[in-house]
């Protein structure tokens, strides 16, 4: 069983299908699954995505794809081939090693919670 992003015309995944093994044929033929689904479902895009991969790491230590496990929201970078969630402030940058946003300032670690404040640009403790 396999998972595909179908996407809007600005990769933005308005939804997550279960669909056929890349490797599965349709009457005997290879099909290209993407495709396939794309057409059935009239997005704009429709791209495999990995239930097992989060911040490109396998959780069953496999192979990650496509960074993320896509859901609805998330975006389709096409440069770097990745699922990228939702950016979660204005200042974080992406690190296309991880997948993920990160801050800025690296978050202390000390044991304590705490919470990114957008306006200080800086973490404080949790609660504030």
């Amino acid at each position: 069983m396999a998972h595909y992003a179908l996407l809007d015309v600005n990769n933005v995944v308005t939804q997550v299908i279960t669909g056929k093994d890349e490797d599965e044929q349709k009457d005997g033929v290879d099909v290209n699954w993407e495709n396939e689904y794309k057409d059935i479902h009239s997005a704009a895009d429709c791209k495999r995505t990995s239930f097992n991969t989060d911040a490109n790491t396998h959780r069953l230590d496999g192979t990650p794809f496509r960074g993320n496990y896509a859901a609805i929201g998330y975006t389709y970078d096409v440069d770097n081939d990745i699922f990228i969630g939702p950016k979660p402030h204005a200042d974080w940058v992406l690190d296309t090693n991880t997948s993920s946003w990160v801050a800025p300032v690296d978050m202390p670690d000390d044991g304590k919670e705490y919470d990114w404040d957008e306006t200080t640009s800086s973490w404080v403790d949790y609660p504030a």
